[in-house]
């Protein structure tokens, strides 16, 4: 039976939306979840997640050493290029500590930590048994403090008065349901899935995008909202969109598609020729531009090339790398023209300025002379056999979203709804106006989450 009246409804039931529900029903309000997909394939976009980045001034948890306010805020202002809300952004920071605590507080475990050119050793706590068992933790301690969650609720339309949240309107199978609550905390994600929005956005170029995670983010909630003059925040074609392996599904890869291989190997577009620096920074700062980078190549494909000596260097995708004996045969089983693939790499090969290897840092093996440079971790492509990974932009999850205030209430004008609040992708797009750093996707849904909670639970009794 579908419920007509609550006092918090919550609108999606990936890691925002839980954080969110949870924190309400400890407050005292009665909660209702409703969630797009289904028992099985519940939690949206979080079920792939595997860490949140987190603030801390010692070691903490499992996390070595200190991650200083200030060094979260710098390295989320080299990612954005500046397009951030300072005020939401450094909330976000300071939150970001009690998050990872209260978690842990309501059964979340979290996995020794990792070291490496990744260099997340310090900053981001990754989930014991990955983004799956945080998605069945939170609904354990939603069931158990008695949130009600629909499945299978693919909410279609949001009914305003004025500011005010009046009621949601959707399906669950084929059932309609009509719910209406004292406060609504959106949490429906993007609309990554949306592929006539994305086209309108992107052209044919979407066509040849990946979705790593869920078909289900479709952004109907978003669309109904925008419709009713809610402020909007960041660029349309903003989104999370990374380097991806070519051969992985449409929807749902998740992160074994994902490739760790960018800044120990060169990549090439279709022409085999190079187009960016490979080795600009390290991985979990300079990652997610290469979803975009790949986006303007030609029928958006991409290879990265490396050798043997590196092939271990880190983790591999689900599917076996392309191998030749040669560069010439590995460019044939790429259909990259041959004769420029050797020209790319015997360029890059003449052009490295030795120096001293070390993935753990920012190292000094660069090229010269060479443009586009590669400034780190420039190793000569030398030792047979030769591989090669197809890349695909994979889009992760979209930017433009809810413009929110300190208390997540979206916004009208200048005007902040009494009783609409927004966590996690939806409104996403207030911190991260362009690029991303690993594991801040998880921590604006859990903070805003936990907040918006709160708010909305508070509301009953105003």
């Amino acid at each position: 039976m579908i419920p007509a009246v609550t006092e918090v409804l919550v609108i999606g039931g990936g890691n925002a939306g839980l954080c969110a529900a949870i924190t309400a029903r400890q407050s005292g309000a009665r909660v209702l979840l409703l969630e797009k997909g289904d028992r099985v394939m519940r939690g949206g976009n979080t079920r792939h997640t595997r860490n949140l980045r987190v603030m801390h001034n010692q070691p903490l948890l499992n996390l070595d050493g200190s991650y200083s306010e200030e060094e979260y805020w710098q390295d989320l202002l080299q990612v954005t290029g500046g397009k951030t809300n300072k005020t939401l952004a450094r909330l976000m920071i300071n939150h970001s500590e009690e998050l990872l605590i209260w978690l842990q507080k309501i059964g979340v475990h979290y996995q020794p930590a990792l070291s490496g050119t990744l260099g997340l050793n310090s900053t981001n706590a990754f989930f014991l048994g990955g983004g799956k068992a945080l998605v069945n933790t939170l609904y354990r301690v939603a069931e158990r403090v008695g949130v009600d969650i629909i499945y299978n609720a693919d909410v279609r339309d949001i009914e305003l008065s004025g500011l005010n949240f009046v009621a949601a309107s959707g399906t669950v199978g084929d059932r309609t349901f009509q719910i209406s609550a004292n406060a609504v905390v959106v949490a429906s994600g993007g609309f990554q899935a949306n592929s006539k929005w994305m086209k309108d956005i992107w052209g044919q170029a979407s066509n040849n995008f990946l979705i790593r995670g869920t078909p289900k983010n479709t952004g109907l909630p978003l669309i109904s909202l925008i419709n009713q003059g809610v402020n909007t925040v960041s660029d349309p074609s903003q989104c999370h969109a990374i380097a991806i392996d070519a051969r992985g599904p449409r929807f749902d890869g998740g992160i074994v598609t994902r490739l760790d291989c960018v800044c120990f190997s060169i990549v090439v577009n279709d022409k085999g020729q190079r187009f960016y620096d490979e080795g600009e920074d390290f991985w979990p700062k300079r990652y997610a531009i290469w979803g975009r980078l790949i986006a303007s190549q030609p029928d958006q494909i991409a290879y990265a090339i490396f050798d043997e000596k590196v092939k271990n260097s880190f983790m591999p995708s689900i599917f076996e790398p392309i191998s030749g004996k040669t560069i010439a045969e590995l460019a044939k089983k790429l259909d990259v023209p041959a004769t420029q693939l050797e020209k790319t790499v015997l360029d890059f090969n003449q052009s490295i300025v030795q120096g001293i290897y070390d993935i753990n840092q920012l190292d000094s093996c660069r090229t010269k002379g060479l443009e586009p440079p590669k400034s780190h971790w420039a190793l000569p492509i030398d030792t047979a056999p030769y591989y090669a990974y197809p890349l695909k932009p994979g889009i992760t999850f979209t930017y433009l979203g809810l413009e929110v205030d300190s208390l997540a209430r979206v916004q009208f004008d200048n005007e902040a709804s009494p009783n609409i609040y927004a966590a996690g992708e939806v409104m996403a797009g207030n911190i991260l106006g362009q690029g991303y750093c690993a594991g801040t996707g998880m921590t604006i849904g859990g903070v805003f989450g936990r907040i918006a909670g709160k708010e909305a639970a508070d509301w009953r009794t105003r």
